[in-house]
């Protein structure tokens, strides 16, 4: 499970599609946060603090897991659209040689949407999922097609007109593939879905087709359909399984390559054996050696340097079987983990007086390890959008069995911090001065420390009940598991404990958080939303859920206010003990839902709470957000790592900050880029 940053970057929506330079916050030592700014998206950059501290060893190692990280690149492109890569590849080849009028107004507005392509790994944008809509229109598209070298082009679909016969209408045409992830109960999730991990098939022969897999019997249980497409071919389903030899194999052999030399200088023995299984892995395609090689990963809390690396998340299936792939190198920052190692320390402590029902608390908690780290580079469904934070493995029975790892990712919580510094947001949307304060004074520290709570404590909370396998919430499963984490966080970041375990040095830090929650969820994340649409992303759903439902529970109380002044919404918390009382009643039962099963009182919260989304109020939110000028997402380029060699043999890994967006995104294609545009 991931965290994504949902308040010191939620600022302005930008209307329109022209490319725009923002201006750029550089910290006192000269670095430069912001690099870019387009559409609704804001480029940062992020140090790697503390890398030149590392063992050559250590610097090696992160070199290999970096470079079999940015293999993966393709893979992604590819799970989410059939075409991606292909349109990709053809931009880039316009974008590279075209010798017509670059001041065009078009060519500017070709640009933006590439930008934007390379932003979303595909068409479709990265949060809402909604397909871009192009800025310049189709028949620029063919002025700027006719001169670009054969060579350059896709060959696996024909000619060059065969190419643009296709492809113009996926980009052109706003009703053709317009939603990659579709979440709908109203349709057939997965007909109605672009992504590409169905083809042929239907949501019920979907749903079937995993349900005959699984035994409900299996105190073990398999994740069915993790790592492959599913196909209906001449009549039958079957699976292409994403393995060495098979579906993204030349991509997956690139991988195996890199973490085959980075075994040969990991830290220890233990990590050593994680690395080969995950390579049994990649090679075989068994998702038991997946089991297998999560396990062992999780069960590594001793090594500096981590890695994520496969297919993990499952946000970007609709019916959450499929999983995308990423991955993210790290290491431990030693000093701050002395406050993540606290929280796990106490985990039994926090599960024995969660606010749930007794027959769902784990009796023993094992295996909770938390810490922060320091992301070193960033690849797949991780990049250039990234979490702030990560609770794995995501199979509930490790989790029980094995305990979970959480991270919580410093140096990029402190890139938006550093770039959103005087943007204006607070001054716009919260009302009472004290608030403000309380924000800018305590609102890093609450952000990353619910982050903390989220991760380590949070997912790795609470049982099912007997018989549950755990897949029985569908396409609400995530969002419903996003507003548990949150739920726990909330309810136990103002504990007396907290302050007691010396993490909470006053009570004001509860309350920044408090109000970031409720003001994000019920006002500021309106800014991601296009007019008209429904909210949809997980993440968003669950916060939606647990500010709009805490706002109708606490109205008899008057806990939560509405407050109109001078035509603008404001939103103040007027009781902020009952308001946790109120979130240890939602987590009551959200916990029950999640232990028991219960699909439709999931179904009916999320769809009472966490879709709708009230039109004036829309309106008035994305007009106060236009006003100050500001995007409401950021990603990041990452760092250029190069080695330095003596006889052949690598005596040091130097880094660099100076690579722009276009640049990075052209050589990544040109070097890391190995896949058919056709899989």
């Amino acid at each position: 499970m991931k965290t994504q940053l949902f308040f010191t970057v939620m600022t302005a929506f930008t209307i329109g599609c022209g490319t725009t330079q923002a201006d750029s916050p550089t910290g006192k030592d000269g670095f430069k946060w912001q690099i870019d700014r387009f559409d609704d998206v804001k480029i940062l950059r992020y140090k790697v603090t503390g890398f030149e501290d590392l063992s050559l060893g250590q610097k090696k190692y992160i070199y290999y897991l970096s470079e079999a990280a940015q293999e993966g690149r393709d893979i992604l492109f590819d799970q989410n659209f059939k075409y991606n890569l292909a349109i990709r590849r053809t931009l880039e080849a316009i974008y590279q040689t075209y010798s017509g009028d670059r001041t065009d107004p078009q060519f500017a507005e070709f640009e933006t949407y590439l930008k934007k392509v390379w932003f979303a790994n595909g068409i479709h944008h990265h949060y809402s999922t909604d397909k871009f809509t192009p800025g310049f229109c189709e028949s620029y598209f063919d002025k700027l097609l006719k001169d670009v070298p054969d060579e350059l082009l896709p060959s696996e679909f024909g000619n060059r007109d065969d190419l643009a016969n296709l492809l113009k209408p996926v980009i052109f045409d706003p009703a053709l593939y317009h939603k990659r992830v579709t979440q709908n109960p109203e349709v057939d999730m997965v007909t109605g879905s672009a992504c590409n991990f169905y083809e042929g098939v239907t949501q019920q022969e979907v749903e079937n087709f995993y349900g005959a897999m699984a035994d409900p019997k299996d105190s073990t249980p398999i994740s069915y359909g993790l790592n492959s497409q599913l196909v209906k071919e001449n009549g039958a389903i079957a699976e292409r399984i994403w393995k060495s030899g098979g579906m993204y194999g030349p991509a997956i052999d690139k991988i195996i390559g890199w973490l085959e030399k980075a075994e040969a200088v990991a830290e220890n023995d233990h990590q050593k054996e994680i690395i080969r299984s995950l390579v049994q892995f990649y090679r075989n395609g068994s998702l038991k050696e997946f089991d297998n090689y999560s396990v062992l990963w999780v069960e590594d809390t001793a090594s500096q340097v981590d890695f994520v690396n496969g297919f993990i998340e499952t946000y970007g299936d609709p019916l959450g079987y499929k999983a995308s792939w990423e991955s993210i190198v790290n290491f431990k920052d030693i000093e701050a983990t002395k406050r993540t190692e606290v929280i796990s320390d106490n985990a039994q402590w926090f599960e024995d007086r969660s606010p749930i029902d007794p027959r769902f608390r784990k009796p023993v908690v094992k295996g909770v390890s938390a810490k922060v780290i320091t992301a070193a580079m960033l690849a797949g469904d991780c990049y250039p959008a990234t979490p702030i934070g990560i609770n794995l493995p995501n199979a509930d029975w490790i989790r029980r069995d094995h305990g979970s790892k959480s991270v919580t990712i410093a140096n990029i919580t402190d890139a938006y911090g550093q770039a959103s510094i005087g943007d204006g947001f607070a001054e716009e949307f919260i009302l009472r001065p004290e608030d403000r304060e309380m924000r800018k004074k305590w609102g890093t520290l609450a952000g990353d420390l619910h982050t903390d709570l989220h991760e380590c404590l949070g997912h790795g909370s609470g049982r099912l009940a007997p018989g549950v396998k755990g897949d029985e919430l569908k396409n609400y499963g995530s969002a419903l598991e996003e507003t548990r984490a949150d739920l726990f966080a909330l309810y136990y970041i103002p504990d007396p404990k907290l302050m007691e375990l010396g993490i909470v040095p006053s009570p004001d830090v509860a309350k920044a958080e408090y109000n970031g929650m409720i003001l994000n969820g019920m006002l500021t994340q309106l800014t991601r939303i296009q007019p008209g649409k429904d909210i949809e992303e997980a993440h968003m759903r669950n916060r939606a859920l647990i500010a709009l439902w805490a706002y109708d529970l606490g109205k008899p109380d008057n806990v939560i206010e509405k407050i109109i002044e001078n035509g603008k919404t404001y939103v103040v918390i007027n009781d902020y003990d009952k308001l946790r009382d109120i979130f240890g009643d939602m987590l009551h039962e959200i916990q029950r839902i999640k232990s028991e099963g219960d699909f439709v009182a999931g179904k009916t919260l999320i769809e009472q709470y966490g879709v709708k989304v009230d039109p004036a109020l829309h309106k008035e939110i994305l007009e106060r957000y236009a006003k100050l000028n500001l995007a409401p997402y950021a990603g990041f380029v990452n760092p250029v790592y190069t080695p330095v060699y003596d006889a052949g043999d690598i005596i040091d890994v130097q880094v660099d900050y100076s690579e722009e967006y276009i640049p990075q995104m052209l050589r990544y294609s040109r070097d890391y880029s190995v896949l058919p545009s056709k899989n």
